[in-house]
């Protein structure tokens, strides 16, 4: 029987770091938080759901990971900053993910970082966008049009960064969880009602069959649930 936590046992009694440990070898895990009834934002961010557990809870699961992944409406939306160190691990490096490269190269993601960041895009992407890029970043071609979800996390693993952190949005997580890519969903349901016609967890194309999921864990502190979910391949 797998690990389960009663609600009640709050993440400030629980060592994180062990229970979100990932496994060897190559994982992707993904990280969001989300109203009780489904909203990834208030007001066009996150913050707004989040809680003190929450940031603590992001910034374990940072230090546990070797590449943040995230798409380019939520680093421009959420005024990402570059690689940290976390617990006197080496920087953590973001890699964004853009077609169009529609991306300020000074932006915080750019300035504000100890360790170049990566853009994965295409091959189709605008020569402009992508010689200003190339002066404050790593640009590699992860496919022709789109980018391709499996062969950009060869790259990354090409490159060492074999736990990928995912932490959206809802359109790469989508892309993702279709590629068959993702291995672990960690889940914080805030315990608020946001309402409104904002992105669900996924926004994409319905997922056939539905992607089943195990519950690995559920903790809770101040009535913000945090389930740890992995995905049942095969």
């Amino acid at each position: 029987m797998r690990q389960l936590f009663p609600v009640g046992n709050r993440p400030d009694g629980v060592d994180l770091a062990a229970v979100y440990a990932p496994p060897a070898g190559r994982h992707v895990r993904a990280n969001f938080v989300v109203s009780t009834d489904g909203a990834t934002t208030v007001g066009g961010v996150s913050s707004g759901l989040s809680s003190d557990a929450d940031r603590d809870l992001f910034h374990v699961l940072r230090s546990l990971c070797d590449v943040v992944l995230v798409g380019a409406t939520t680093a421009r939306r959420e005024n990402y900053g570059g690689a940290r160190s976390y617990d006197g691990r080496p920087p953590v490096p973001v890699v964004v993910v853009s077609r169009s490269l529609d991306l300020d190269p000074g932006a915080r993601l750019f300035t504000d970082t100890t360790v170049r960041p990566w853009v994965l895009t295409v091959a189709s992407a605008p020569a402009d966008r992508r010689a200003a890029l190339s002066a404050v970043a790593h640009v590699v071609d992860a496919g022709e049009h789109s980018v391709d979800i499996p062969a950009a996390l060869d790259l990354l693993a090409d490159a060492g960064l074999d736990h990928v952190l995912c932490e959206g949005g809802p359109h790469l997580l989508s892309d993702v969880v279709a590629a068959g890519a993702l291995d672990d969903l960690c889940l914080s349901v805030a315990p608020v009602l946001a309402g409104g016609a904002g992105d669900r967890l996924l926004a994409g194309m319905p997922l056939m069959p539905p992607v089943p999921l195990r519950i690995e864990h559920v903790l809770e502190d101040s009535g913000t649930l945090f389930l740890r979910l992995s995905t049942v391949h095969g």
